[in-house]
């Protein structure tokens, strides 16, 4: 059995039904490789999603036997192309460990900072996405108005210090990483979003998808010029502790994960 027949591992919740659950792995190799294989299916996800935008972007993953250190997408390499060999191996000075290609300094500065900050974060994402930017320009952060927003209710952060500045300076990486906190997201005032994953990194891109979703309908209901209906504090509540969980996350990329398995198998490389 290869390691991705491995880390895909279904189990029967009720007999005759497969539900799929949390890989379990023999080693720290399998581990690292899975973590590895699904931080190169985020870049190929986030291709297809059109998130890419020149260099800007990146996605990061702790190493399992090294959580000092963290997995990378490599600067200026198109997200659509990214494979498993490709992937850097980064300490937060900044010093490419493994890889031939250099790492973004403000996804270092950033994300290093982040993973610095909160070690109970396994990965980060970050994109300028189209509705993420518009958003993050209003300065506001989302309101409970679908089931999707409300996963981040009281779970995401504003940070408006570095507002529209390139961050590639520790300290102010730094001082975004701490108004980020503990929550699975970020709307940083004037550049776009940042989501986190508390297990995995599946759960990291989950929650950039759907906060980018979020915002997108945000957008276009305030567009019509009527008033938005907001959920009430206690069913947001409810959504949030029900839906926005880790392995909800998790369990939402995993169709999206199928499909760029099947079809872009040179990503494994």
């Amino acid at each position: 059995m290869n390691i991705r027949e491995a880390t895909t591992v279904y189990r029967p919740k009720q007999e005759g039904l497969y539900f799929p659950q949390y890989p379990q792995f023999a080693t720290v190799d399998q581990e690292r490789r899975h973590r590895k294989e699904r931080l190169a299916a985020v870049c190929r996800v986030f291709a297809r999603y059109g998130y890419e935008y020149g260099f800007a972007g990146h996605v990061t993953v702790r190493d399992p036997e090294h959580p000092h250190l963290y997995w990378t997408n490599p600067f200026a390499m198109d997200f659509g192309r990214v494979r498993v060999s490709d992937l850097l191996l980064v300490d937060h000075e900044g010093t490419v460990l493994e890889g031939s290609w250099a790492v973004n300094r403000a996804g270092f500065v950033l994300h290093a900072a982040i993973h610095e900050a909160n070690p109970h974060l396994v990965a980060s994402c970050h994109a300028h996405t189209t509705n993420g930017m518009a958003w993050a320009a209003l300065g506001r952060p989302l309101d409970p108005i679908t089931q999707t927003a409300a996963c981040f209710y009281e779970d995401h952060a504003l940070i408006a210090e570095e507002a529209g500045a390139v961050v590639v300076e520790r300290d102010a990486g730094r001082t975004v990483a701490q108004a980020f906190g503990s929550n699975k997201a970020a709307i940083h005032q004037n550049h776009g979003l940042f989501s986190a994953g508390r297990e995995s990194v599946d759960e990291a891109a989950w929650w950039f998808i759907a906060m980018e979703r979020a915002c997108e309908i945000q957008l276009k209901a305030e567009a019509t010029g009527h008033p938005v209906k907001q959920i009430s504090r206690e069913a947001a509540l409810h959504s949030r502790n029900h839906l926005g969980t880790p392995f909800m996350a998790w369990l939402h990329f995993q169709p999206i994960y199928d499909a760029v398995a099947r079809s872009d198998a040179d990503l494994f490389s």
